[in-house]
C-alpha cells in the first residue's frame, strides 16, 4: 500500500507539473508553425491540459477533507535562488484549475473568425497565461506564487495592447500600471513575514506558504494590521476593489472577446483567491480589525457599481461593471467570516466565471457581426439571431441568479452568510457585520436584477435596430457592406460557437440544479479558513476589552447609589 500510494503521488504531482509545462509547450509551438494553422495547434494544445486537468481532478485526495495535497508544505521538487518550487493545493484550487481548462479552449473556439491577424502569437499569448495561472493556483512557495501571478499580466497586457480596440493602448498600459503596482505592495508584505521569520528564528529566509501563515499568526495584533494591509491591498486591485477599479471596464472595453472571457474568468479570480489562501490566514487579527473597513468599500462597490451600470450604453463596459459589483458582493461575504459566508464566497468565484465568461462571448459574438457595442445603435436581436439571443437571456439570468441557475446558490449563500454573521455567536454562526450589511447588499443586487433586465430589453427584446452598415457601427474597425443587403446577411451562432459556450451553459444548469457536490467539496476548505477567526471571536467574548468592563463594574456601583437617592 505504502508503494502504491507514493506511486500515485508521483503520477498526480507529474500531472500537476504538466499542468504548468504543457501550455509552454504548446505556446512554443504556435509560435512555430504557420499563421492557419496556430489555432488549430493552440486549441489542441488547450485541449490536452484540459485532459491532464481531468486525470488530476479524477485522482485527487483531498476533495473533501479542507487539507492541501499532498500536505501542507507541498510537493517540493527543488531549490533554487533560495525559492523552493513546491506545488500543492486544495479543493479550491482544484476548482479553480478545472475553470481555467475549460475557459482556454472555449476563448479559442470564439476567435477562430474574429482575430486573423498575427494568429500565432494572439493563441501562444493564451497558452503562456495558462501557464502562469496554472502556477498560482498550484503553487506552496509565495515566490514561486507571485511569480505565476505576475507574469499573467505580461500576455494580458499584449493580448489587449495588440489585438484589443481603438482604445487598446491607453487600457493596456492602465492595466500594467494597477497590476504592477498592486502585486508589488503584496509583494513587500510577503518579504516583510519571510524576513522577520528569518531574523526571529535564525534560520535561513524561508518563503513557504505554511510557514508564512503559522509565523503571521504568532505576530502582534498591531503588526497584523499592517501586514494585512499591504497583502490584502494589493489583491484588491486584482479583484478589483473600488476605488482601485477603473483599470478593469476600460480593459474589458478594449479587450478582444477571448481577453475579455480570460480576465473575467480567471485573472481576476486570482485576487479573490490570493485573499483566500494568503491575505486571510497571514494575519487574521489584521483582517479582523479591518473587515469593517474593506466591507464599506465592498458595499459603496457593489452600489456604486450597479448604479453605474444603469447609464451604460455600451453592454461590454456594463457586463465589466456589473463584475466589480458581483466580486464586491463574494469579498464581503467572506469578510462575515464565518462558514456560510465564507462557502457563498468561493462558490461565487465559480459561478462568476462561467456565467460572466458566457455573457461576454455573446457579447463578443454580436460584435464580430455588428462592429458595435452600443446598445442605442443595436437591439432587438431576437428577430436577427435567436439562438444567440438565447444563450445571451440564459447567461444573463444565471449572473441574475435566477433560481434553478449556479447564480442563485452562491448568491443566497453570500447573503445568508452575511445576514446571520454574529459576533456574539448567538446566531450559532459566529462572525461580523450582520443584518445591515445584508440588507444593503440585497438593495444593490435588486439594482442589478433592474438594470440586466434593461439591458436584455433594448439588446435582445424590443423593435429590430441595426447600424445603417450591417458591419459598421462606430467602433474602430472598418465596415464591409453597404445598407440593408449586409444587415440580411447576418447568421445566427453557428455550431463552433455553440460548442464554446455549450459547456458553461451546461455547467451552469448543473450546479443550479444540484449543487450538493460542489458544496460539499467546498464547505471543509471554508471551516478551514474561518476556523482561526472563530477562535479569536470566542477570545474576544470570553476576553472582553478593559474599557467595557470597567463601564459595566461603574454601572453597577452607580445602580444602588441611585436607587438609595430615591428612597431618601
Amino acid at each position: 500500500m505504502g508503494c502504491l500510494g507514493l506511486a500515485l503521488g508521483r503520477c498526480l504531482v507529474t500531472l500537476a507539473v504538466l499542468l504548468i509545462v504543457l501550455p509552454l509547450i504548446g505556446a512554443v509551438l504556435c509560435l512555430g508553425v504557420s499563421e492557419r494553422a496556430a489555432k488549430t495547434v493552440g486549441l489542441i494544445a488547450s485541449l490536452v491540459v484540459l485532459a491532464a486537468a481531468t486525470l488530476l481532478a479524477f485522482e485527487f485526495p483531498a476533495w473533501t477533507t479542507g487539507t492541501f495535497w499532498p500536505n501542507e508544505e507541498g510537493w517540493k521538487l527543488f531549490t533554487a535562488f533560495g525559492v523552493e518550487f513546491r506545488l500543492g493545493t486544495d479543493a479550491v484550487g482544484m476548482l479553480l484549475i478545472i475553470l481555467t481548462a475549460v475557459l482556454i479552449p472555449c476563448s479559442m473556439l470564439v476567435s477562430f473568425s474574429a482575430i486573423t491577424q498575427r494568429q500565432r502569437g494572439f493563441y501562444a499569448q493564451f497558452l503562456f497565461m495558462e501557464s502562469a495561472v496554472m502556477l498560482a493556483f498550484l503553487a506552496r512557495d509565495v515566490i514561486l506564487f507571485y511569480i505565476g501571478y505576475e507574469f499573467t499580466l505580461v500576455p494580458l497586457f499584449l493580448i489587449v495592447a495588440i489585438w484589443g480596440g481603438q482604445d487598446r493602448r491607453p487600457a493596456a498600459i492602465k492595466l500594467w500600471v494597477y497590476s504592477f503596482v498592486g502585486s508589488v505592495i503584496s509583494l513587500v508584505g510577503f518579504i516583510y513575514l519571510a524576513a522577520g521569520h528569518a531574523t526571529d528564528t535564525g534560520t535561513p529566509i524561508n518563503f513557504s506558504v505554511q510557514t508564512l501563515v503559522e509565523y503571521g499568526q504568532t505576530l502582534p495584533a498591531s503588526t497584523q494590521w499592517w501586514v494585512f494591509l499591504a497583502i490584502m491591498g494589493g489583491f484588491a486591485v486584482k479583484v478589483p476593489f473600488v476605488p482601485v477599479h477603473s483599470w478593469l471596464p476600460l480593459a474589458h472595453g478594449e479587450a478582444p472577446t477571448a481577453g475579455s472571457v480570460v480576465l473575467a474568468g480567471v485573472v481576476i479570480k486570482i485576487g479573490q483567491y490570493g485573499a483566500l489562501r494568503f491575505a486571510f490566514p497571514m494575519a487574521p487579527e489584521g483582517a479582523l480589525a479591518l473587515a469593517p473597513f474593506f466591507a464599506a468599500l465592498a458595499l459603496i462597490g457593489i452600489l456604486g457599481m450597479s448604479l453605474v451600470c444603469w447609464v451604460q450604453n455600451d453592454v461590454k463596459r456594463l457586463v465589466a461593471y456589473s463584475s466589480i459589483a458581483h466580486m464586491g458582493l463574494a469579498l464581503l461575504a467572506m469578510f462575515a467570516f464565518n462558514v456560510v459566508g465564507m462557502e457563498g464566497g468561493i462558490l461565487y468565484m465559480v459561478n462568476h466565471g462561467l456565467s460572466t465568461a458566457g455573457m461576454f462571448m455573446c457579447i463578443g459574438i454580436m460584435y464580430e457581426r455588428y462592429h458595435t457595442k452600443d446598445m442605442e445603435v443595436v437591439g432587438g436581436l431576437m428577430q436577427r439571431m435567436p439562438v444567440w439571443s438565447v444563450f445571451m437571456v440564459f447567461f444573463a439570468m444565471a449572473s441574475l441568479a435566477l433560481p434553478g441557475l449556479n447564480g442563485f446558490v452562491s448568491e443566497f449563500l453570500c447573503l445568508m452568510g452575511i445576514y446571520t454573521a454574529d459576533a456574539g455567536m448567538k446566531t450559532g454562526f459566529p462572525g461580523i457585520l450582520g443584518p445591515t450589511y445584508a440588507f444593503l447588499a440585497a438593495l444593490a443586487l435588486i439594482l442589478g436584477a433592474l438594470y440586466v433586465l434593461r439591458m436584455l430589453q433594448k439588446f435582445v427584446f424590443g423593435p429590430l435596430r441595426e447600424p445603417s452598415h450591417g458591419h459598421g457601427g462606430h467602433d474602430s474597425h472598418s465596415a464591409h457592406g453597404h445598407g440593408n443587403h449586409a444587415a440580411h446577411a447576418i447568421q445566427d451562432v453557428n455550431f463552433r460557437e455553440i460548442l464554446a459556450m455549450a459547456p458553461l451553459a451546461i455547467a451552469c444548469i448543473v450546479i443550479g440544479v444540484w449543487p450538493k457536490p460542489i458544496l460539499n467539496v467546498i464547505e471543509p476548505c471554508a471551516a478551514s479558513a474561518v476556523a482561526p477567526y472563530v477562535k479569536l471571536i470566542e477570545r474576544d467574548l470570553a476576553n472582553p476589552p478593559r474599557a467595557t468592563a470597567d463601564e459595566s463594574a461603574t454601572k453597577t456601583t452607580a445602580a444602588p447609589a441611585a436607587d438609595k437617592g430615591a428612597i431618601q
